[in-house]
């Protein structure tokens, strides 16, 4: 081979060579380019996700825009600005036992299951009414929604009717169906109609049926829960009459049995 071959032998090399690594060079810078360009929009998408995640959680719950609520809608037989007043028996009654209480309470279950029939027996007889006070604290303590929820529902069983809402209540602090405090079972609806079932008034009631599910009376159930906090009332279950809180005597706590809430009562009843 002539040295001239071999000269432009080698030079075809070197621009084969160069060639090579320049078409290499862009594949590389493309290369970077795609991934600055992926990490990019991955940024964005993330700080987007975040974005999005505060703002969610800067979101009221709807229990918030429930007791933000400027239109309520109340169940029938109530009375009062948003409805808040739940007065239960006979208007020839002379006297009224306020009632506090707080669904998801395990001392107003022991109290219901107690001396609940005994307070049903005594205003069918007229010897006093009930005024119902609804309260939903023990969700704040243990993060959940059933005492809301259930009060919702008890609005709906109010709707049908005061014996309902009685029968209603009884059901929901039976031994049977009460959970547990740290068992927020109330904040399920399939768990409040499940109860509803076993009271004739409301198992085929197609309407109490819906507002539970609609969430019809949370509104009401929260205006009610304002109510109870700006009662003065600080824990549940409470009795009161004339102003006076009845308590088991000797003590500051309610009356939990049959006796102890007959030898509270008989005084303020007969006074």
């Amino acid at each position: 081979m002539s040295a001239r071959n071999n000269q432009a032998n080698k030079a075809a090399a070197r621009e084969r060579l160069r060639a090579e690594r320049e078409a290499q060079a862009k594949k590389d810078r493309a290369r970077r380019q795609l991934v600055v360009g992926v990490s990019a929009v991955a940024v964005l998408a993330a700080a987007g996700g975040i974005g999005y995640a505060v703002v969610q959680a800067n979101q009221p719950t709807a229990w918030e825009t429930a007791a933000d609520a400027k239109s309520v809608t109340a169940p029938k037989n109530t009375e009062g600005e948003n409805g808040t007043t739940v007065v239960i028996g006979k208007d020839s009654a002379k006297k009224t036992l306020e009632l506090y209480e707080d669904s998801r309470c395990p001392v107003c279950a022991t109290f219901e299951q107690s001396v609940g029939p005994t307070v049903e027996k005594d205003v069918e007889a007229g010897k006093y009414k009930v005024k119902y006070v609804g309260a939903t604290f023990i969700d704040n303590m243990d993060r959940g929604e059933g005492s809301k929820n259930a009060l919702s529902a008890l609005g709906a069983a109010l709707d049908v009717s005061p014996e309902a809402f009685l029968d209603y209540k009884a059901a929901l602090y039976s031994a049977k169906w009460h959970p547990e405090e740290s068992e927020d079972k109330f904040a399920k609806d399939s768990y409040l109609l499940e109860v509803a079932d076993t009271v004739p008034a409301l198992k085929a009631d197609a309407a109490f049926k819906k507002n539970v599910e609609d969430g019809t009376f949370d509104a009401w159930a929260m205006k009610m829960s304002k109510t109870f906090d700006d009662s003065g009332v600080t824990g549940t279950p409470t009795l009161k009459m004339d102003g006076k809180t009845l308590t088991a005597a000797g003590s500051q706590n309610p009356p939990l049995t049959v006796e102890e809430f007959n030898a509270a009562l008989t005084p303020v009843l007969g006074g």
